[in-house]
């Protein structure tokens, strides 16, 4: 799809792994984010990707955006949605999809299905469901939201599910909850990749 924009998540803190880039810890012998662009490039045009360290390393795969927004406390780092907002700010396209940087089995048709049902439900918004768990960090939206997204964050919204209600995002049901297995804890990762 090439008139749609992804946006890959990689600007957090990785509290989880212990303060490591997630998207540079080894996985299945390579980093997190080389498995996800290799999913996610074919389903989308241009590749954004929200990061705020390793820089260099992130542009060798895609164009990086650093968040250029800040939560109500001013800090950076303060969860995907700043991510998001600032990737909607540097599309060039009506429509980005979001996928997290530590998903290395997303679907290969997660990009169609989630457009579809923004078509089908004339929504500004879509995100994955499966097995009744919401997956909001698996969406698609409109960068018309950008706005709306600015004053959510600006006003202290850190939480990507609650934005997604405000903006009655379509949900579409997916059955392979490993799809959307997010490798994000010590101990199912390999090791730190230098």
């Amino acid at each position: 799809m090439s008139d749609l924009t992804g946006l890959i998540l990689a600007g957090g803190r990785g509290e989880r792994v212990g303060g490591a880039d997630k998207g540079w810890i080894a996985y299945e012998g390579r980093p997190l984010v080389a498995s996800v662009v290799q999913r996610f490039a074919p389903q989308v045009g241009t590749l954004l990707i929200s990061a705020n360290r390793n820089i260099d390393r992130y542009s060798a795969l895609g164009e990086v955006v650093r968040d250029d927004a800040q939560d109500a406390n001013g800090e950076s780092f303060a969860g995907p949605l700043i991510g998001v907002l600032s990737g909607l700010r540097r599309a060039r396209t009506n429509w980005m999809a979001i996928v997290p940087c530590d998903a290395p089995y997303l679907p290969d048709d997660l990009v169609q299905r989630l457009m579809s049902a923004v078509f089908e439900a004339d929504a500004v918004a879509a995100c994955a469901r499966v097995q009744e768990r919401l997956q909001p960090l698996f969406a698609v939206v409109n960068a018309g939201c950008a706005d709306q997204l600015a004053r959510l964050v600006a006003a202290g919204e850190r939480a990507m599910h609650r934005w997604l209600a405000s903006a009655n995002a379509a949900i579409v049901d997916f059955d392979n909850a490993r799809a959307f297995a997010n490798v994000n804890r010590l101990p199912n990762v390999d090791q730190r990749v230098a």
